[in-house]
């Protein structure tokens, strides 16, 4: 597999609208961007629509249950609906 990202947009607290995006983290070009953390849905949708134009080359969304389900690809080694076995960093050493 080749270079995995991910990208944290989680709160603790409830948030409005207005609540800015994390910074994006480095992305090497055509990487996979998986992006984590409870957050309401309209959040995801702006991490998506920030990271359109990055240099992510397939986006997912990490699922507890599942690991990373590809959303957006340009890369033909990651297609839509895919789920990729992956772990946010901060839970690989709590699974342990």
């Amino acid at each position: 597999m080749e270079s995995v990202t991910f990208y944290s947009i989680g709160v603790e607290n409830p948030i409005t609208p207005d609540e800015p995006l994390p910074p994006l983290p480095p992305i090497p070009r055509g990487g996979l961007v998986v992006i984590e953390g409870r957050a309401p849905i309209w959040r995801y949708g702006r991490a998506f629509h920030h990271l359109h134009g990055s240099a992510a080359g397939a986006v997912a969304v990490y699922d507890p249950r599942l690991g990373a389900v590809v959303v957006a690809s340009h890369r033909p080694e990651y297609r839509e609906g895919q789920v990729v076995d992956v772990e946010p960093p901060d839970t690989r050493s709590a699974n342990r």
